[in-house]
């Protein structure tokens, strides 16, 4: 029988109610309902009116999240991305969704675009586990962004290559180590079933406006994709380049408590006196970090069928990176020269001289390289299986900054000499990278209410990082004498085994237990070229159960519960990572504890005719919670990062959803979110200025409220229009909650801003979009300053 619109969307709803997040494209075997192996889209909600079922997938290319988890999940396809996500990078096609932010701060941020959760905050990117077609792009040689930078890999994918995206949120996959605590994110990039080729030019411009100073900045890019399927061999190849510029993320600065009396100094004007984001006044000096960034991505993807049931897998992913990090002094002395060396008068007190730190200029270039290889079965009968590997590997990772640091070897090399060269520094990481290894199975027993999942995996870390000083041209010149070094490795092998068994037509539970052998070695901290510090090897043993329950309590209602434990490691830079450049310093603790996190959730999910909700009550409770703490020293003009444990953490929250397809008029289409989290440090022997000033504070980078709403309306087959608002109320950066001012340089503010979309298809092949992302022009924070009202426009060509 040929299957309604309607029909299809409610087989789709029952997939989802069973704990699937379906894959475009897609054929489904699903036991208790009427699915026929033909596409299934999941954007068409609809009343789920179907039992839960063990889920059997099957198809060329399914999410790699488990299947049979009643769990929370959340997704977005190629097609939601095109009629309402202004995309500019792979990041953005999480914008709308819940409890999920992305600190991106320009188009092209590669170093500090770090992805929150409901309980993990902007400053803890080993708290969530990202992937690209099963291979990890997270980078947990870190964690955060002081003094280096461990952002997912969001680079080796491009928006035009997304197929779908999935989220699961929380550590309930007996399948992810520990990282996977705040959420996992699945990203299935395209892969072709006959001849297609695409191409894609975007530009866009931002007007920024702050502390007096106005400028424009702007990006544009271009990409281009081809691929196609031959019998059993199938192949894609994806190119992209981007060009963009970011406003000034940075200011050098003078506390006005530390002016003196006027000795010999140079009186200059044009500094700004503002509160910071402790309500202490400090003067702006001018602006630093104003990035222009040139990226190239490639990505070659290769698939051939060994048999009817089984492929083989290999994809090559290539991201080169070329930023120039550029400053502007704003003081100026009495003939109106720029100001940028030397002791200063401002308003009649005398100040600290100024050095290449406060006005620094950096230029780095990027080369990482990607490779993944599977071979995967994918029967749906009694047994399943996969073996795959990846590496990621630092081919080049240079960065030069002008000025060297106090030890006074040499020369301070401020600007603006420091443009044609002199001395400087260069902080190298070539080398650095980390490998995977896994081997998995499934078994699902005939005559049975079972599926096993079960599997081993390896995941291995190196860290390689040296700071050497240059006396002649920093720009140009190698490695001079060494400033420090930090180097050590970690490995975590894993083995797991969860069973989702289908206890009646309503009820369905998942058991899971993961195993852990941890190991960190070779580690070696040289402070400079006369002071080095060797690390003995650690090693611990951990087990994380995991369970969950889903009830289908009525044709439309479901209850799902799940709980389970995560051990999140500490990181090699964590350990070992004492890195220092002009401005700042990061000290170590080879003796950190990992996190350990109980997480659970209690979800209700409704269908209201053509509406869907979900009401999901999380909490999580971690103790010795790994925590980055920044603090600058007034005196040494240095930012002072120390990692430290966090006796305990406690997190309570509320998340609540509501979706529906042509709710009321026909093409319009609404989804919303809000999420109100308690967050609080319950425990810590650590402080940050006094003992006991962190304790009952709110956990950093957590609001206690955020919202999203989004309105998509089809006009017709052609037109399609979108507007999109985000909330985040209040938060704090700092352990002690000291940064009471949130609109300011250093602070995290709360922040409203909306998003419109318009997109034209002209034909078959030929589309263009215009958008406007911050409509309202919101002047926001989170410790560097979020863009401003920005334009966009794109004009796509599909064959």
């Amino acid at each position: 029988m040929k299957k309604t619109a309607l029909a299809r969307a409610a087989a789709a709803a029952c997939a989802l109610l069973s704990g699937l997040a379906l894959v475009p494209s897609t054929a489904l075997a699903c036991e208790d309902c009427d699915c026929e192996d033909a596409p299934i889209t999941a954007t068409a909600a609809a009343p789920a009116r179907h039992k839960l079922g063990l889920v059997r997938v099957q198809g060329a290319a399914p999410s790699s999240l488990p299947s049979n988890i009643p769990t929370t999940r959340e997704s977005v396809t190629r097609e939601d991305i095109e009629r309402t996500i202004n995309a500019t990078d792979s990041e953005d096609a999480l914008k709308y969704l819940p409890s999920l932010l992305v600190r991106k701060r320009y188009i092209g941020d590669y170093n500090h675009a770090i992805l929150s959760s409901r309980a993990s905050g902007t400053g803890n990117s080993a708290r969530s586990a990202v992937y690209a077609d099963g291979i990890l792009l997270s980078n947990y040689l870190g964690n955060g962004v002081g003094g280096l930078s461990f952002p997912p890999r969001w680079g080796l994918v491009t928006p035009e290559e997304i197929e779908r995206v999935d989220v699961m949120y929380g550590p309930f996959s007996a399948a992810y180590p520990g990282n996977s605590v705040g959420a996992v994110v699945d990203y299935q990039t395209r892969m072709p079933t006959k001849f297609e080729a695409h191409a894609k030019v975007g530009y866009g411009t931002q007007s920024s406006e702050l502390y007096g100073h106005k400028a424009s900045y702007r990006a544009w890019a271009a990409s281009v994709s081809v691929g196609s399927r031959e019998g059993g061999f199938s192949w894609w190849l994806n190119v992209n380049h981007t060009d963009s510029d970011g406003q000034p993320l940075t200011f050098a600065t003078r506390m006005a408590s530390t002016g003196t009396a006027v000795t010999t100094a140079t009186p200059v004007t044009g500094a700004l006196l503002v509160p910071n984001s402790s309500n202490a006044p400090w003067y702006l000096l001018g602006a630093g970090t104003q990035y222009n960034n040139t990226q190239d991505h490639l990505k070659l993807k290769l698939a051939y069928d060994l048999g009817p049931t089984v492929r083989a897998n290999y994809v090559l992913g290539l991201w080169r990176n070329d930023s120039d990090g550029n400053s502007t002094s704003w003081l100026r002395d009495a003939a109106g020269k720029p100001v940028y060396s030397g002791a200063i008068v401002i308003d009649g007190r005398q100040f600290t001289r100024l050095t290449a730190s406060d006005f620094a200029l950096t230029r780095e270039q990027l080369q990482h390289v990607m490779h993944g290889v599977s071979v995967k079965s994918h029967s749906g009968g009694e047994w399943d299986w996969e073996v795959a590997a990846s590496l990621y590997g630092y081919q080049k990772d240079g960065k030069r900054q002008n000025g060297l640091s106090a030890s006074g070897v040499l020369s301070d090399n401020p600007q603006p000499g420091a443009w044609t060269g002199g001395a400087g520094t260069l902080a190298d990481g070539s080398g650095t990278g980390w490998n995977t290894l896994a081997a998995k199975g499934i078994w699902r027993p005939a005559g049975t209410a079972h599926v096993l999942d079960f599997g081993l995996q390896q995941d291995s870390y190196k860290l390689s990082y040296l700071s050497s000083g240059i006396t002649g041209n920093y720009l140009a010149d190698g490695p001079g004498k060494l400033l420090n070094k930090v180097t050590g490795k970690t490995r975590l092998q894993a083995a797991y085994a969860q069973d989702a068994w289908l206890l009646n037509a309503d009820w369905k539970a998942v058991l899971g237990l993961r195993a852990e052998h941890w190991q960190a070695r070779d580690g070696r901290t040289d402070f400079s070229a006369t002071s080095s510090q060797a690390y003995a090897p650690r090693s611990e043993n951990f087990l994380s159960p995991k369970a969950a329950l889903s009830w289908q309590a009525a044709p439309e209602t479901v209850i799902k519960l799940a709980t389970g434990r995560a051990v999140r490691m500490p990181t090699v830079g964590e350990l070992y990572g004492a890195t220092s450049t002009t401005n700042s310093q990061y000290i170590n603790d080879p003796g950190l504890k990992p996190e350990k996190s109980w997480t659970g959730e209690l979800s209700v999910e409704q269908g209201w005719g053509p509406l869907q909700s979900r009401l999901t009550l999380f909490a999580e409770t971690t103790r010795d919670s790994l925590y980055s703490q920044t603090v600058l020293d007034p005196v040494a003009n240095k930012n002072i990062s120390r990692v430290q444990n966090i006796d305990k953490v406690g997190t309570t929250g509320l998340e609540a959803t509501l979706s529906a397809v042509d709710w009321g008029l026909k093409g319009l289409d609404l989804s919303g979110s809000v999420t109100y989290t308690d967050s609080r440090i319950k425990a810590n022997a650590g402080f940050v200025t006094t003992p006991g000033d962190t304790v009952g504070k709110w956990q950093p980078n957590i609001p206690r409220w955020r919202a999203t709403a989004l309105a998509a309306y089809r006009l017709d087959k052609r037109w399609s229009a979108s507007l999109a608002a985000r909330y985040s109320g209040r938060q704090y950066r700092t352990l002690n909650n000291a940064d009471v001012n949130g609109f300011a340089y250093m602070g995290v503010s709360r922040y409203a801003t909306a998003d419109l979309r318009l997109l034209w298809k002209l034909d078959r092949q030929w589309s263009t979009a215009f958008g406007i992302d911050n409509l309202n022009n919101a002047r926001y924070w989170n410790f560097h300053n979020y863009p401003q009202r920005s334009y966009s426009a794109e004009l796509k060509f599909d064959l």
